[in-house]
């Protein structure tokens, strides 16, 4: 039940992101052809880059969770066993730290924006802490999804962020022709 639920979040994270990627291009557009006929879309390029962000952060675990996201295997790929293990953990376990210090970063900016009331500076006035809710919940999810990822390790289960390699010579040849060796 609760891989059921983390799998859930995670992929309600990337339908976030998404959601925010069509702000981004309807924000663009309204900004492109607004310039052509006059009209000023107040503030655009701030919710515009605000929506980058978020779209940015919310989609990491997702795409980590996805074995989209761009790692350095050469290394581990080359180990097997119990060697292999003990480096997949020490890589999560460093990815987990810098996730971890990046979230509590985030978290800690934007409580201190509420707390403070921050104001964006631009046209039309926003307080910070609600764009910056998408790095925050977004870094958040990243962290849970390491963690998630590290205890899978550590108790004895294969990566999920890593396709296990090839059984067959039929498959080594259908993954190249779909680009996902």
């Amino acid at each position: 039940m609760l891989r059921r639920a983390l799998d859930a979040l995670y992929l309600a994270a990337g339908y976030l992101a998404g959601l925010f990627l069509i702000a981004i291009f309807l924000l663009m557009m309204a900004l492109s052809l607004g310039r052509q006929v006059g009209v000023n879309v107040p503030s655009g390029d701030d919710f515009t880059a605000w929506s980058l962000v978020a779209m940015a952060f919310l989609a990491l675990a997702h795409t980590f969770k996805s074995s989209e996201l761009i790692r350095m295997g050469l290394v581990i790929e080359r180990l097997s066993g119990r060697a292999r293990t003990a480096m997949e953990l020490i890589a999560l376990g460093i990815g987990t730290a810098i996730v971890a210090t990046l979230s509590w970063a985030a978290v800690t900016m934007t409580y201190e924006s509420w707390l403070l009331n921050d104001l964006s500076s631009g046209v039309v006035s926003v307080p910070l802490w609600i764009p910056q809710l998408g790095f925050s919940v977004g870094s958040s999810i990243l962290l849970i999804a390491f963690l998630d990822e590290f205890y899978n390790v550590a108790t004895g289960g294969y990566p999920r962020y890593s396709k296990p390699p090839p059984k067959t010579k039929e498959e080594i040849v259908e993954r190249a022709a779909s680009g996902n060796l």
